[in-house]
């Protein structure tokens, strides 16, 4: 079974290691010791605090979608050459890129530092995982 160090645990839910500690305390997590003696949370716990997380989340627009993979972030970078925009937002540890029409990112006045939404729908979506350094 996966298992997390505490700063692991805090990075892939993007909360500092404080928080981690302290749902650890409030009883929300659980800890055990590793082979080193390190703290770590089991990863079946971890995956259902981020749902947890998620489900607190409210969307707010009473908008219907097909599209599950919902991304909040900060604009950082928007570049508008002829008919065509490049839109970067910062998603917690996440860089999302969308190519869309300069008429749209002109519409939607978007700037560095507004708040924006990526919606992803794909037919495809590729899953990567380590390899576990000890086997």
């Amino acid at each position: 079974m996966a298992q997390y160090r505490i700063s692991e645990a805090a990075d892939l839910l993007g909360v500092s290691d404080d928080t981690v500690r302290r749902w650890v305390q409030d009883g929300l997590l659980s800890v055990s010791k590793d082979d080193a003696g390190r703290q770590v949370v089991p990863g079946r716990e971890l995956a259902a605090r981020a749902q947890a997380i998620a489900a607190t989340i409210t969307d707010r627009s009473h908008v219907r979608r097909s599209a599950r993979n919902r991304f909040v972030g900060l604009v950082t970078k928007v570049e508008i050459a002829g008919l065509m925009a490049q839109v970067e937002l910062q998603c917690g540890p996440n860089r999302v890129v969308s190519l869309m029409s300069a008429e749209a990112a002109r519409e939607m006045e978007l700037e560095i530092g507004s708040r924006g939404v990526a919606v992803v729908k794909a037919t495809t979506v590729i899953i990567e995982t380590e390899e576990d350094p000890s086997s």
